[in-house]
């Protein structure tokens, strides 16, 4: 019995996940309006498994975007050194996230198009970064009044310089991302001096990188 409820829950998950992937990719495509028929299609279930799991395909895809914006979080905790400062743990998410453009182009555009997700959704980059913020402003590194105007500001540089990378394939990406994290710095209160001193430090080998369709939950 237990076997056979642990193969259901086993299945279930994988069909929850199909969709979760296929979803991930029609909105990296832009088509927001695309019919549950055509996700089933794309995720290989039949139209029944969708609402086993779902009540609408808004519902699927926040969780698409959450799933996405999730995956990208814990791959930044897994390169982030929890004995860093808060300057140096946010400008080395905010660099590596640039880089991430590149490196994966599909999980990038579902980014992209979450827009202002990247401010508000408890899942990922937005609550990493207002972490990193608060404690950066508590050791005096950061001088910023209001913490969601900060947020904005750095989801609406991220979200720019990404479109930005995609639409130049020949533009320099390492460069590119390293001048709008220096940007950013100053716009939140750092000098230039440690602000330069920040962006040239080394960044972790970046392997493994999160893609549209890997497991999300």
């Amino acid at each position: 019995m237990v076997e056979t409820q642990n193969r259901l829950e086993r299945r279930k998950a994988r069909t929850r996940g199909a969709l979760i992937a296929a979803a991930q990719g029609f909105i990296a495509r832009g088509e927001l309006n695309a019919p549950i028929a055509e996700i089933t299609q794309a995720a290989d279930v039949g139209m029944g498994s969708f609402y086993n799991h779902f009540v609408s395909r808004e519902q699927l895809f926040q969780s698409a975007v959450d799933g996405a914006l999730e995956q990208l979080g814990r791959y930044l905790d897994s390169l982030t050194d929890v004995e860093a400062d808060p300057a140096e743990a946010f400008t080395r998410s905010f660099r590596i996230s640039g880089r991430i453009f590149r490196l994966q182009p599909e999980l990038s555009r579902v980014l992209i198009h979450s827009g202002p997700e990247l401010i508000t959704s408890q899942h990922g980059l937005g609550p990493r970064a207002a972490r990193d913020i608060v404690a950066g402003i508590d050791a005096g590194y950061f001088r910023v009044e209001d913490i969601q105007l900060s947020l904005a500001l750095v989801a609406g540089a991220l979200l720019g310089l990404g479109q930005l990378l995609l639409e130049q394939p020949d533009r320099d990406d390492a460069a590119a991302v390293d001048r709008m994290a220096y940007t950013v710095l100053l716009a939140l209160g750092v000098s230039d001096g440690d602000a330069q001193d920040l962006c040239s430090r080394p960044l972790p080998p970046m392997s493994d990188v999160p893609s549209v369709g890997d497991e999300t939950e």
